[in-house]
This record gives structure tokens, C-alpha cells and sequence, in this order.
């Protein structure tokens, strides 16, 4: 066998079990229910994950996302999206003005900005209007549902640190599971 031939046999070889790896994981929640249709609430989970403990705060926050997302007629796949994205920008706490730690002036669970267009500094700290808001930039987005969650929520978000909302995907489709229906 020519060498050229072997490096592209072994190639195709290599990727198939480098595959075969990585869907071992996603492979693990693919009886995850799915929302409306075939989309899944995990597309696909990327990188190294990160979790944090939640307290009644938290954890009722996530929920008022969920309210929200269910309240703006999308499926869990955006709740998810919209609970990472919390979870990077405020590890869901409802932010206030942070005084000189105050990244520009960012408040609220997704860090929106008044000076943004994001809404008022009352609008933006209630969980409700926030969530909507998020989920209105993410409507816009054509195959926000089928595209990385780390994607979808940049697009939204326009963070300096656009692939930060990754590593929330597995704990973010956890809440949203065990809470959808609750």
C-alpha cells in the first residue's frame, strides 16, 4: 500500500474512534425527552463543564427562566440556552449596580446594559422581563435550536468571552429537566 493511501486509511480510522469517543458522552443523555419535534434539550454538550452549588435564590431564579421561556411559547432548548447563559454572566444572582466592580453598567441575571438598548435598571433586574428580552435576541437568531449553546448565546449576548457559556450546558439542561414540569 502506497504511503499516501495508508495515512489516509489510517486517518479515517483515527477519526472514527476519536468519534466514537466523544459520542460516548453525548451518547449518555441522548434519552433526554425531546422538545418539540427532534430537537433535543442537549445538542451537544462541549468541553470541560463546570457546576456550581445553587441556593434558594439561585435555584428560584433558573425557575422564573423556565416560567419565562415556557411563557414565551419556546421549547426547554431555550431554557437551557437561557439558564448557561445566566450561569456565566451572574451564576444566576439577580446583580445590582456592583459600584466600581460593575462591568460598565451590566445588572441583572444575564448582565444586560440600560445603555444598551437592554431596558431600564428595574426592567432589567426582574427575572421575567430579563429572561424575555434574552429570549427575544435568541428568536432572532436563524437555527438557534440546533447550533452549540456557547453559539447561540454569543449571538445574543456579544460577550468578550464567547466560548465561556459552554461549560454551563450540562448543569443548565439538568435544571431545566428536573424543573420543566414541576
Amino acid at each position: 500500500m502506497n504511503t499516501m493511501l495508508r495515512k489516509s486509511v489510517l486517518g479515517i480510522a483515527g477519526l472514527a474512534f476519536t468519534g466514537g469517543i466523544f459520542a460516548g458522552p453525548v451518547a449518555a443523555h441522548a434519552d433526554a425527552a425531546p422538545v418539540q419535534g427532534t430537537t433535543p434539550v442537549a445538542v451537544s454538550v462541549q468541553g470541560a463543564q463546570s457546576k456550581i452549588e445553587l441556593n434558594g435564590e439561585q435555584l428560584a431564579n433558573a425557575k422564573a427562566i423556565i416560567a419565562a421561556t415556557k411563557k414565551a411559547g419556546l421549547p426547554e432548548r431555550a431554557a437551557v440556552i437561557s439558564i448557561a447563559t445566566s450561569l456565566q454572566e451572574s451564576k444566576l444572582e439577580n446583580l445590582g449596580h456592583l459600584g466600581d466592580a460593575n462591568d460598565h453598567d451590566s445588572l441583572g441575571l444575564f448582565q444586560q446594559r440600560p445603555s444598551s438598548g437592554w431596558g431600564t435598571p428595574e426592567q432589567i433586574t426582574d427575572p421575567e422581563y430579563s429572561t424575555l428580552s434574552f429570549l427575544k435576541g435568541l428568536k432572532q437568531v436563524d437555527g438557534w435550536d440546533k447550533m452549540p449553546l456557547t453559539d447561540a448565546a454569543q449571538t445574543v449576548q456579544v460577550s468578550a468571552y464567547p466560548d465561556a457559556y459552554a461549560q454551563w450546558e450540562q448543569q443548565a439542561t439538568d435544571i431545566v429537566t428536573h424543573n420543566w414540569n414541576s
